[in-house]
């Protein structure tokens, strides 16, 4: 039998610990792509042939016996029910109409190679969990409060909360199997075959854009598809309706004509004169679930990124403990890993601290839902990672009790939510309290101080510097509260937490590179690439070296954790994957924004960006180097006043590519009207000086719609 395990626990049929046993049969490996396999949102992939639901449960308290396991469908789930009961009918589950809970099973270590391919985790089976309390005058304590799970391997498993309102709502009414048999069928009909494939780049540029247009061809692709296939079948039977439904398809003559067909409903296909044209935004794709004859509609994220789970906010997590902060502050004791500036060390920076170097960690509310402590965990998870760490999730606990607290202690750097209040009072429970309530963080007194490090001595011994030196952390914190309080919204605020995290990466990898001579969080050989520099840039040594200084200890601490090894990992994965090795994209794009070079200095970098910067994959890849939030393609249309000649005709020759990008031509498109005017110029006299002074051909500034205006 494969073992499982419970939010990290692990378990045993014969333990009274917190978990579950799954069987192979049941749970099979997601990492096997089948022939029409294909990753959905950036998560896992999916075959055709593959479940999106594998398990609902039911579950109800019962005044005599307590927490009970109703109904397990499609079969049941081995282990200790009565635990994973309790973890369906949460703390003061009573005292709400409704509540919402989240938490994970996976598969235990101790797998056969034949069930799990080496060196891979098996993944998370995220559990959405929904508590409704009916009161009733005729049950015991006047009140009935039962509880019904979605068992899925979609991260976004918030897209299912309507359909469990709806089947909880029917089990109420009749509580029987039949319920769940339709549920269960109704969700795993759910058809996501026209789902757009995205690489690597292209989730990273439409998780970083606003824009609801990007990729939107993509959408079109795979819907023109479905079209063809469906004219394809319905051709095999021929009908009045058939005909009428299908664009271009033969009449009752076997002549073809054009259907021409508008779908007023917002956020549809529109099939016109036989095209399919989008009206959505392309980070959702559209589908729907039938459920009990009701069209129930879904949108599932497109391009979900590592590390997201469900609909949390990270404005809600980061206001929670910033407003108390800024009206108070407290000083924190302490800690080399955790109060990286002193003892007024923001609580956030404190909290990213202690992810990053994984300690534990305990989110608390007494009089909140559940579902809000457990948002309060997602969220934290997301907030460290900044779609680019993994390894805080398979850790999290979105909700546990008392009752399992052994289990708990024993998972390395866990990050649970809990409502029972005693967890307050045993400081050795936790290394960080972070209570929803009061917006206060805590650092228990009985957490460990680090040890003394042999790379902390040899940096003392190069370094330039000396001294405690500020790491711009609480100044990063008044932009990220100056961001929300202008309501610059949520993709904003992640955008500025991925930028922070990725800087981190970087200076670690200086770190270790000055210290030990390399690092892992690197590959390349600088003396092979056509401009030499990689990683973070610094305006010279002397800032390099503060900058590492004051981030050493937190360096170190993370150093060994398993998000620094599954960074390694994906640092090795994404090498293979960029097309352009030949030189360090990011790291000259920053060369660029932040340092005053050189004419003949830019001139390299924008010649060398032309020459090598040409196919479609090259550009997804330049273009995720110029995310939308630091000025898209301003730096590169700053070579177009370059004062060669040649520079500024190579940068027309890469905005050309650029422009009739699928991506790029929004980038294109949001250059303001100077930049344009000059490109349109320059075009015009490039065209001119290689063919004849008086040749027209080519786009004009005549027609150049500059704003909605032409310029004549």
């Amino acid at each position: 039998m494969t073992g499982t395990s419970l939010n990290g626990a692990s378990i045993r049929t014969t333990a009274s610990t917190a978990g579950t046993v799954v069987s192979r049969a049941s749970v099979g490996s997601s990492r096997s792509v089948g022939g029409n396999g294909h990753m959905v949102g950036g998560g896992y992939y999916v075959s055709a042939n593959q479940q999106h639901v594998d398990y609902i449960l039911v579950a109800e308290f019962s005044i005599d016996k307590g927490s009970i396991m109703e109904h397990q469908y499609p079969n049941p789930i081995s282990g200790d029910e009565h635990m994973l009961a309790e973890l369906m009918l949460p703390d003061g589950a009573h005292t709400r109409d409704q509540d919402w809970t989240i938490f994970f099973l996976h598969k235990d270590a101790e797998q056969t190679e034949e069930q799990q391919e080496p060196g891979v985790q098996a993944p998370l089976i995220y559990v959405l969990n929904l508590v409704i309390t009916k009161h009733d005058k005729e049950a015991k304590r006047g009140a009935i409060v039962k509880a019904m799970a979605i068992c899925t391997r979609h991260s976004f498993l918030h897209i299912y909360k309507p359909l469990l309102l709806f089947a909880l709502e029917d089990y109420f009414k009749n509580p029987s199997v039949d319920i769940l048999t339709k549920l269960f069928t109704s969700v795993n009909s759910m058809d996501l075959s026209a789902m757009p494939r995205l690489s690597i780049f292209e989730r990273q540029i439409l998780s970083a854009s606003d824009n609801k247009d990007m990729f939107s061809e993509k959408f079109e692709e795979m819907a023109q598809t479905s079209l063809t296939a469906a004219a394809l079948a319905a051709s095999h039977v021929r009908s009045p309706s058939t005909s009428l439904g299908v664009p271009g398809t033969a009449d009752s003559e076997g002549e073809k004509r054009p259907t021409t067909y508008i779908d007023l409903a917002p956020g549809r296909n529109k099939v016109m004169n036989g095209k399919i044209t989008i009206n959505r935004d392309s980070h959702e794709f559209e589908t729907k679930v039938v459920y009990n004859g009701i069209p129930v509609p879904i949108r599932v994220p497109v391009a979900i990124v590592p590390e997201t789970v469900g609909d949390f906010s990270l404005i809600q997590l980061i206001t929670t403990f910033s407003a108390p902060h800024a009206q108070n502050p407290q000083p924190f004791p302490l800690h080399p890993h955790l109060t990286t500036n002193g003892p007024y060390t923001h609580p956030v920076i404190v909290l990213i601290n202690g992810l990053l170097t994984e300690k534990r960690i305990i989110f608390l509310s007494h009089d909140r839902p559940s579902g809000e402590v457990a948002n309060h965990v997602l969220a934290a998870c997301a907030l460290v990672s900044g779609g680019t760490l993994r390894g805080f999730t398979r850790h999290a606990f979105p909700y546990t009790d008392l009752s399992k607290v052994d289990e708990l202690l024993m998972v390395p750097g866990f990050i649970a939510g809990v409502k029972n209040p005693a967890f307050a009072h045993h400081p050795t429970w936790w290394d960080i309290l972070c209570n929803i309530d009061t917006g206060r963080i805590k650092i228990s007194t009985e957490t460990k101080q680090p040890g003394p490090s042999d790379s902390a001595t040899l940096f003392g011994a190069i370094s330039t510097v000396s001294g405690h030196h500020d790491t711009g952390d609480n100044a990063f914190m008044d932009d990220i509260v100056h961001c929300i309080s202008s309501r610059f919204g949520e993709k904003a605020v992640r955008a500025k937490w991925r930028d922070y995290v990725i800087r981190f990466t970087h200076m670690a990898a200086a770190f270790e590179e000055l210290v030990f001579g390399s690092s892992q969080l690197w590959i390349g050989h600088e003396e092979n690439h056509v401009i030499r520099g990689h990683g973070h840039v610094w305006p010279d040594e002397q800032s390099k070296h503060r900058d590492l200084s004051a981030n050493m200890m937190r360096i170190e601490g993370w150093r060994g954790t398993r998000s620094y090894h599954a960074y390694v990992q994906d640092v090795q994965s994404f090498y293979v994957a960029k097309p352009i090795k030949i030189m360090d994209l990011q790291h000259q794009i920053d060369r660029l924004r932040t340092l005053k070079l050189s004419t003949e200095e830019s001139a390299k970098i924008y010649q060398s960006l032309k020459e090598y910067v040409n196919d479609y994959e090259e550009i997804n890849q330049l273009l995720c180097a110029l995310p939308e939030s630091q000025g898209g393609l301003f730096v590169i249309s700053m070579g177009l006043f370059h004062p060669s000649q040649k520079v500024r005709f190579a940068i027309v020759d890469l905005l050309e590519r650029i422009s009739v990008h699928m991506a790029g031509r929004h980038f294109y498109n949001s250059l303001n009207r100077f930049q344009k005017l000059a490109f349109i110029r320059l075009q015009q006299e490039k065209l001119n000086a290689v063919e004849s002074p008086v040749a027209t051909n080519g786009l004009t500034m005549s027609g150049l719609n500059l704003g909605g205006s032409m310029v004549n």
